[in-house]
């Protein structure tokens, strides 16, 4: 009887499993134990302001940024990799959780991704949210150290590896060797940086202005933060500032280098103030593995071309590097017992019983 009623269970989705959660600024990624990644959606919440009602999560939400009425608002809680916004965190993440588990009986634990440098009331922001959004427990792991795992690196070995994960509010550089950060830095300069760079320098050199969404697709089709062996261009619409009617330019790869040239540059100089205070043998073995680059912003064509000039280091980006976070979350999952009881040395164990 007992078996059956298991079975019956199963199959409505009763019992729940544990799941591992990047909180990005710009994407949010769900990773559930023995599914893989089955969310990968905008960390953006539409709301009504009159009713506090919410009307869509993710990519519906995010269809609505610039296009919403008066009474409608679509918000991103989340700035430059910390909570902005708690209550529309936590029912954001709700939603997420729903969305992936359906009806459950059993509430899940949860392990969320961080920014390495993050102060211990931003902790506990996050750790309120996941609670307060169904988590039985809420871990925290540190987003290079989850970065590094989901890149296939062996992070419990006595050897250096400096992995840069450039996400949407922050950007995380650290050194990892025997499981834990040996000198990390983490700094408000990311993909939404690239973006603000792009409208920008439009307004200033096009006289035009054009949205969020604009800046981030031109960023895809023709950015780039090092020079391309073959110039590449865009049509692009926006609105004059001049006459406020629609006007419609072309953008190039090289215009597009010059407009990120400041933001990329404080990302390098980031890589340099962690190498610089990396102790002698662990930069040995970094000159010998490599950096390795995870995250949607190191996407940016030619990134790892530019830290590899800078730095004389050879650089790749990871596959699949935008769901490395969320690859690495899932193998602290699957390890979640060692998390429990102190033995996976990881950065951030905190956990927090409802």
């Amino acid at each position: 009887m007992a078996s059956f009623l298991q079975r019956i269970a199963k199959k409505m989705s009763l019992f729940s499993s544990d799941i591992g959660i990047d909180l990005g600024t710009a994407t949010v990624l769900v990773y559930v134990k023995g599914k893989g990644v089955v969310l990968n959606e905008p960390s953006v919440v539409a709301v009504d302001k009159v009713s506090g009602k919410i009307l869509a999560v993710g990519e519906e939400a995010q269809s609505m940024l610039g296009r919403t009425p008066g009474n409608i608002v679509a918000i991103r809680p989340l700035r430059e990799g910390v909570i902005s916004d708690y209550e529309m965190t936590e029912r954001m993440i709700k939603e997420f959780i729903a969305k992936v588990q359906g009806i459950h009986l059993f509430k899940p634990n949860v392990v969320i991704c961080v920014p390495s440098i993050i102060t211990e009331v931003e902790e506990r922001a996050v750790i309120d949210a996941g609670t307060q959004a169904g988590a039985k427990r809420v871990f925290l792991v540190e987003e290079p150290v989850a970065a590094a795992i989901g890149a296939g690196i062996d992070i419990n070995r006595a050897n250096g590896n400096l992995v840069v994960d450039i996400g949407g509010g922050t950007t995380d550089v650290a050194v990892i060797s025997l499981g834990g950060i040996v000198e990390s830095t983490s700094i408000k300069v990311a993909g939404d940086k690239f973006d603000e760079a792009i409208v920008k320098y439009v307004r200033r050199k096009h006289n035009a202005l054009i949205g969020d969404r604009t800046a981030e697709e031109i960023k895809r089709t023709v950015g780039c933060v090092y020079p391309r062996s073959e110039e590449a261009i865009m049509e692009v619409r926006g609105r004059c500032l001049m006459t406020g009617l629609p006007r419609t330019f072309t953008v190039s790869s090289s215009e597009i280098l010059d407009a990120l040239e400041e933001v990329s540059s404080a990302i390098v100089e980031a890589v340099h103030w962690v190498l610089e205070r990396t102790p002698p043998e662990l930069t040995g073995d970094i000159s010998a593995n490599g950096i390795t680059m995870t995250g949607g912003g190191s996407l940016i064509w030619g990134f790892d071309k530019l830290i590899a000039s800078k730095t004389g280091i050879p650089t790749r980006v990871a596959d699949e590097a935008v769901s490395c976070v969320a690859y690495g979350t899932g193998n602290c999952l699957e390890n979640l017992s060692k998390m429990q009881d102190g033995t996976m040395n990881l950065s951030r164990q905190r956990q927090m019983k409802r």
